[in-house]
């Protein structure tokens, strides 16, 4: 299998260093109110402030509010109720597994939710390879066709990235880990808009070796081959922890 990176490794050395960015605004007003539902000035059942008050008392866009809502539901906070808002959850548990946003962590922190993404994205190319159907294929293609355009226009692509990860997840026809994925949406946004951008910023020649990885991740699915879908997905979230600026740590397990 040929190595995408083959001609670039020698530049890659110096993504290791720098710490990820800053928390966007959607993941301080997440945290914000999180904070209050710790402290119990937000108690279980309550109504959480509107979109419109939340956008005035803020300062912040209702796009932000929106995510920053999605993020509480993850987190397993809040609930959504059709017409009628958001709430707090009647059992909020403090010990719960609940993932926070990931630029608020520190390197080592996203080093161990990289490491969870392995694991996923991993066992998820193996399945995908030996269930996909016809419209499985062309719904990972389509994300893959979908980079290419951003490439080719300058566009950062993250979206397109997310659509063609999740087409591989979805073809696993497994609920589990399609819902688990779901539950990570928000972080795993985060890694791939990080790593999309570090790319970018970067050279522009990593951004066709980063398609590479992709293209290899579907040759392997859509061939059938269930090892190499796998070592794909593996060896791409591994660049991607280089793109981050992070050390991937050759002690995860593939």
């Amino acid at each position: 299998m040929t190595d995408p990176h083959a001609t670039i490794n020698a530049t890659a050395t110096d993504t290791t260093s720098a710490p990820p960015g800053k928390p966007s605004l959607s993941a301080d007003l997440a945290k914000h109110i999180a904070e209050q539902i710790e402290r119990g000035v937000l108690a279980p059942g309550d109504r959480l402030p509107t979109e419109k008050v939340l956008v005035e008392t803020h300062g912040v866009s209702r796009a932000v509010v929106r995510e920053a809502i999605a993020r509480l539901k993850s987190q397993g906070l809040v609930n959504s109720q059709r017409g009628s808002g958001a709430f707090v959850n009647e059992k909020v548990q403090s010990s719960a597994f609940r993932i926070g946003s990931i630029s608020a962590l520190d390197s080592q922190e996203l080093e161990h939710i990289l490491e969870l993404m392995l694991s996923i994205e991993g066992t998820a190319a193996r399945l995908a390879a030996t269930r996909r159907t016809e419209d499985d294929l062309k719904r990972i293609r389509k994300g893959l066709i979908g980079m290419e355009y951003s490439i080719l226009n300058d566009q950062l692509g993250d979206d397109e990235d997310y659509a063609f990860h999740l087409a591989i997840v979805q073809a696993t026809h497994n609920p589990h880990l399609i819902a688990l994925n779901d539950y990570l949406e928000t972080s795993v946004r985060h890694v791939i808009r990080s790593a999309r951008r570090n790319t970018a910023q970067l050279y522009a020649q990593r951004m066709v070796a980063v398609q590479a990885e992709h293209q290899l991740i579907f040759q392997a699915i859509e061939a059938g081959d269930a090892p190499a879908a796998a070592a794909a997905a593996e060896a791409h979230l591994r660049y991607a922890a280089e793109r981050l600026r992070l050390y991937a740590s050759d002690d995860v397990t593939d």
